[in-house]
Formats: C-alpha cells, sequence, structure tokens
C-alpha cells in the first residue's frame, strides 16, 4: 500500500519527486558491465522486433521483458552503491511520459475503431471504387486522402484504408497495387509528419513541449513536398486505362457515424486547448474528449432500444444497435501501446547509464545538428522512428529550432525510404501480400529519396 501511495504521489508531483533524488549521484556505466550486458539486451530484443514478420513474434514481448531487464540490472548496481532512490526517481520520470502518450492513443485508437464500426471509412472506400476512376486518377487520389487523412487519424489506419481501395479496383493490375502502395506509405508518412496527431514521433515532440501546436504547420509545405516528388515521376510507370467498376451495393454509415467524425475533431480541439490556453498536458484534453464519445455512445444504445420498441416489424427481423464504448477501447491496437512502453523504458535506461549522452555528444558535436538529423531519418527507415525519436529527445541536444523542426521531418518522412521503415509500409506488406513487397518498394526507394532530399532543402529554405 506504501508503495501505490508513493507512485500516487510520484505521479501527481512529478517535480518533487525528481527533486527527492535529485542529491544523488548519476553513475556513469558505459564502460562497465551492467552497460554491456544492457546494450547487448536491447540489441537483441531489436532484432527480434525487426524479424517480427518471419518469426510471427508480437513486437511487444521482446521489448518489455529487455525493459524489465535492464532496468533491473541498474536498481541492483546502485542498491549495492548506496543509492537505492537514483534508479526509482529515474524509472518514475520514463513511466510519466509513458502515461501521458499511452492515454492519449488510447483515446485515438478508440475514436477510429469507433468509425470503424460506424462503417464510415468502408463508405469513402465503396465511393471511390464505385466513381470509375482511371488509374492514374487512383494513383493520386489515393495517395492525397493518405495525406490529407493521416493528419487527423494515424497513418497506419489512413494506410489500411487507402490501400483496400486499391486492392479492390486494382486485382488485374500488380503494378498498379504496388505502386500504389508505395504512394500510400509515402503520402501518409508525409501528412503526418505537419501534424501532433499524425505520428508517434511528432506527438512526443508536441508532448514535450519543444515544438508548439501551430509550429508544426510550419513542415507542410516541405512535407508535401516529399510526396509529390516521387508520386509525379512514379505516374509515368503506371499502367494505363479504366479499372472495371464495381457493381456491388454501397456500405451505409450507421447511425451517428459523422457524429463521431465531429466528436473527434472537437476532442482534437479541446487538447490542443488544454495545451495553449490552459497550459495544461493534451492527453487530459483528450481523456475530456473520450467523455464525449462515452455519452454520445449512450445515446446511441438509448436510441437503438428506443428505435427497437416502437419498431411495427418482429423482433427477429430488427437489429438493435449495440454501439459499446468499452468493446472499441478492447480493440486497441494493445501490442502497439505495449511495445511504446518497452522502447521508453528501455531506451530511457540506456540513457540513464549514460549511452545517449555519449551518442549525442559524438553525433550532434562532430557532425553537427544538420548532419545528425539527415541520419535519423536514414536510421529511422531501419530502426523504427519511435525509440530513434525518444532517444533524441532524452539526448535533448542543445540546437536551434529550426533543428528541432528538420528531426521532426526527417523522423516522421525517413521510414518512407523502405518498405519495414514505418508502421503504414510494414502493414501494407500483410495486406497486399504478394503485391507489395520489400523488394518491389526497394525499387523505388532513390525516386523516394530525391522527395526526402528535396523536402529538407526546402524546410531549410523557407524555416531557416
Amino acid at each position: 500500500m506504501k508503495q501505490l501511495l508513493l507512485l500516487f504521489f510520484a505521479m501527481l508531483f512529478p517535480s518533487i519527486a525528481l527533486a527527492s533524488g535529485s542529491s544523488e549521484e548519476v553513475l556513469d556505466l558505459t564502460s562497465h558491465w551492467v552497460g554491456y550486458t544492457a546494450l547487448v539486451i536491447f540489441v537483441i530484443a531489436y532484432t527480434l522486433v525487426i524479424l517480427e514478420e518471419k518469426l510471427h513474434l508480437r513486437k511487444s514481448k521482446p521489448v518489455l521483458l529487455a525493459a524489465g531487464l535492464i532496468w533491473i540490472f541498474i536498481a541492483a548496481y546502485y542498491s549495492s552503491q548506496g543509492m537505492p532512490h537514483s534508479a526509482e526517481v529515474a524509472i518514475r520520470h520514463n513511466f510519466l511520459e509513458y502515461a501521458e502518450l499511452f492515454f492519449f492513443l488510447l483515446v485515438a485508437m478508440t475514436y477510429i475503431n469507433a468509425m470503424l464500426e460506424r462503417n464510415v471509412f468502408e463508405a469513402l472506400r465503396d465511393w471511390l471504387v464505385a466513381k470509375g476512376f482511371s488509374y492514374k486518377s487512383l494513383f493520386w487520389l489515393t495517395g492525397i486522402l493518405a495525406f490529407f487523412i493521416s493528419p487527423i487519424a494515424d497513418n497506419l489506419t489512413t494506410a489500411l484504408i487507402m490501400c483496400a481501395v486499391v486492392l479492390a479496383v486494382g486485382k488485374d493490375e500488380p503494378k498498379f497495387i504496388a505502386m500504389s502502395c508505395i504512394n500510400i506509405v509515402v503520402g501518409a508518412n508525409a501528412g503526418g509528419a505537419f501534424s501532433p496527431f499524425g505520428d508517434i514521433t511528432t506527438l512526443m515532440v508536441w508532448q514535450k513541449g519543444i515544438v508548439q501546436f501551430a509550429e508544426f504547420f510550419d513542415l507542410f509545405v516541405p512535407s508535401v513536398v516529399n510526396f509529390i516528388v516521387p508520386a509525379f515521376i512514379m505516374q509515368f510507370f503506371l499502367p494505363t486505362g479504366n479499372p472495371a467498376t464495381s457493381t456491388a451495393e454501397l456500405t451505409p454509415i450507421k447511425k451517428g457515424g459523422l457524429v463521431i467524425v465531429g466528436l473527434f475533431i472537437l476532442t482534437i480541439a479541446t487538447a490542443v486547448s488544454f495545451h495553449n490556453f490552459l497550459h495544461l498536458p493534451p492527453v487530459f484534453g483528450m481523456m475530456t474528449g473520450l467523455a464525449y464519445l462515452k455519452i454520445f455512445g449512450y445515446y446511441l444504445k438509448k436510441s437503438g432500444h428506443s428505435d427497437l420498441d416502437q419498431s411495427d416489424m418482429p423482433t427477429s427481423n430488427v437489429i438493435e444497435d449495440n454501439f459499446d464504448i468499452f468493446d472499441k477501447i478492447a480493440k486497441a491496437e494493445w501490442d502497439t501501446l505495449f511495445f511504446f512502453y518497452g522502447v521508453i523504458l528501455a531506451v530511457g535506461g540506456l540513457g540513464f547509464i549514460g549511452y545517449l549522452g555519449m551518442t549525442s555528444e559524438f553525433i550532434y558535436g562532430e557532425l553537427g545538428a544538420t548532419t545528425a538529423n539527415v541520419l535519423v531519418g536514414v536510421l529511422s527507415a531501419i530502426v523504427d522512428n519511435i525509440p530513434v525519436m525518444f532517444a533524441v529527445l532524452t539526448m535533448n541536444p542543445d540546437m536551434p529550432h529550426v533543428q528541432w523542426l528538420l528531426v521532426t521531418l526527417t523522423a516522421g518522412v525517413g521510414g518512407s525510404l523502405l518498405s519495414i521503415g514505418s508502421a503504414a509500409g510494414v502493414a501494407l506488406m500483410g495486406q497486399a501480400r504478394g503485391y507489395y513487397t520489400f523488394f518491389s518498394h526497394l525499387k523505388w526507394t532513390p525516386v523516394i529519396a530525391l522527395g526526402y532530399i528535396a523536402s529538407i532543402y526546402v524546410h531549410l529554405w523557407i524555416n531557416g
């Protein structure tokens, strides 16, 4: 009970909790067996994450274990040196950062699941399929929609929706499916880079208070360039003609679907207002927005029962509207949420050992901020951009605001260079299996790299 009260107190007053441990020395363990062991554990865990598709081992499992083991070694060594509270204070700080991210994402995922259940995205997909657009038109439409939907919804959900359209209309043209999937991944990642809600990395930067909400829109033009350059080149290699028009019946949006879209926009506005005007963490605005959805869900259930009671049809022919908000919460991407926990705690442990400070001194001190931030984007194509960005935020290098915007851009769009570089790319390799592969994406990597380089130059020109 005492430990629970201490945790509650530390989460309520983190600054006091941190101050209480500030008198204890932080040890440099980068050349100690504890540091080497932690590095080996992290490398093994992340190798298993990279091999997730081959091993069919959920990515959260190895990083959860790695985070626990790393902090066990740290805490045991500090206790042996007569400093039992140093590790405790540090891990509470990392856990608080994770808690803010966790509840923010949980609300966003709940809204997306509610919109999926109300057929909002299916209706959009069916409308696009039924319009009879040409292959080139669909290539641009799906890419542009991915670019503009991902700043509000996450880039993973956006990519999956647009890929469903491409698969529905392009089943006779494998080349069209592959190229459109690449375009969707690039568009979704680029669109997510200029919004705090578009990607986990931008959300982390916003919640850290390094870039303000309105300042993210300084990245709009560079993000457009990142998307347009490869799309413009790729369009000349698309198949000609029109796909066969679908005769399938359009999916109707269920009752309240568009209202939920409006409530999601209102929730985003609430989170922004909490941060900008009340100087409260955005997560509290998101949790308030969850109340909007829960109350509207109550209305949907009650009105569904009312419609059932007043219907003249036999009970067996009436479908009751069982909208359950807790079902939407249960369907959140729990593997992703636990993966974030493992990454934040594991990387935080490496930072506490001293590795991130050492890395920061080298890449930002020796190479310079611009080169380092460009390399961060390239690295995020190989390693997931979340641990990369969290490491940069933990290192907190001393660099001007334009460079913080640059690393926000590169970490967001750098993942487009390879199919494994972003959640959107990995998901589409599964959804469009046999059409969109690692090598089909790699074929167009030089073109995507042109967009990456062009977006960096445009950003430095406009915002520098």
